[in-house]
């Protein structure tokens, strides 16, 4: 088999979403408004979710954490490469590089296991509402986050301590940020072991928080098929209804891009679906959490009329009567 040149890679080049000049502005031009509605629109439900009275439960505290997560994500990927579309140099330093990695991972892997405890509390919310209360409390939750956050970092540092391992064969990366898949494409030999090592440790620490959801949702689909009241019915649907298409969403792009033979891998086709998980989730998701939600929907607008109110008093010469600049959002 023959080798490629090996070379002592100091930074990379991410090629983008496209190699064609006239795309640049096109795909700047579609990216930045849904990255600004993206993070606005998860802050706004993360004030929210923290500020408002009316939601101060265990489930809307793991919602917060969610917003949080989504956020970071975007954060992590988009503004460098919007920079980059507008750019001609595209390098990243290789200590960027793997510190990128790090934190993509370990946000990303973050969003599986909120979505576990989230479907926990679902869980117990319709199997079991009478002990809910015991069960679920806000240490419970904060306790499940802090352990999460640790498995994931110690998992996300594993992976970046594999890739820094590895002989590169080029600085060219087919991404618009460091991933872990086209950066083994780099490497000059097939790394086996790192492969082997990166899909068990995927499986465990990814995809077991899907199993989770699955088993919980067996039960919970159990517990449904048993309510003889309508309304009852009806609520346990509308309550599962938005986490169940955040899930899909979710894990639908994490089976695409990463649970694959490396034989199957298009990293074009990672590249679109890229896009998808960093960009498009995390916009969806406040739309999905709160165009059905009463209480959300009423916590934003209590949110919006004091933002309202304190911009109004903000403004210099109003009216002695009351009147003001901007009237509160009804």
């Amino acid at each position: 088999m023959a080798t490629r040149n090996r070379t002592e890679v100091t930074e990379f080049v991410l090629l983008g979403l496209s190699s064609w000049p006239e795309m640049q502005p096109v795909i700047f031009g579609i990216v930045l408004p849904m990255y600004l509605v993206a993070v606005m629109g998860n802050a706004l439900l993360m004030i929210a979710a923290l500020s408002d009275p009316k939601l101060q439960t265990p489930m809307y505290f793991l919602l917060s954490q969610l917003s949080f997560i989504d956020i970071s994500l975007t954060t992590i990927t988009v503004p460098q490469m919007l920079v980059h579309t507008l750019s001609v140099n595209r390098t990243i330093s290789f200590n960027c590089c793997m510190l990128q990695l790090f934190f993509f991972m370990a946000v990303g892997s973050m969003e599986g296991h909120l979505l576990a405890a989230m479907a926990y509390d679902r869980y117990v919310a319709i199997c079991d509402p009478l002990r809910y209360s015991a069960i679920i409390s806000h240490r419970l939750c904060l306790r499940i986050t802090l352990t999460s956050w640790v498995v994931v970092s110690l998992n996300s540092l594993l992976y970046s301590v594999l890739v820094t391992r590895l002989t590169f064969c080029g600085n060219q990366v087919t991404h618009f940020f460091c991933d872990i898949t086209p950066l083994l494409k780099l490497s000059c030999t097939r790394p086996v072991v790192s492969e082997m090592l990166i899909f068990t440790e995927g499986v465990a620490v990814v995809v077991s928080p899907f199993f989770f959801i699955l088993g919980s949702y067996v039960r919970i689909g159990v517990a449904i098929a048993h309510m003889h009241s309508v309304a009852a019915l009806r609520k346990a649907l509308s309550t599962c209804s938005s986490h169940i298409l955040v899930v899909l969403l979710l894990y639908g792009s994490v089976i695409c891009v990463y649970l694959r033979p490396s034989s199957s891998y298009d990293l074009d086709q990672e590249r679109q679906v890229a896009i998808f998980y960093t960009v498009v989730t995390p916009m969806l998701n406040p739309l999905i959490y709160s165009l059905r939600n009463q209480e959300v929907k009423g916590a934003l607008r209590r949110l919006f009329r004091k933002l309202s109110q304190a911009t109004s008093n903000l403004v210099p010469g109003q009216m002695g009567n009351g009147s003001t600049a901007l009237e509160p959002f009804r």
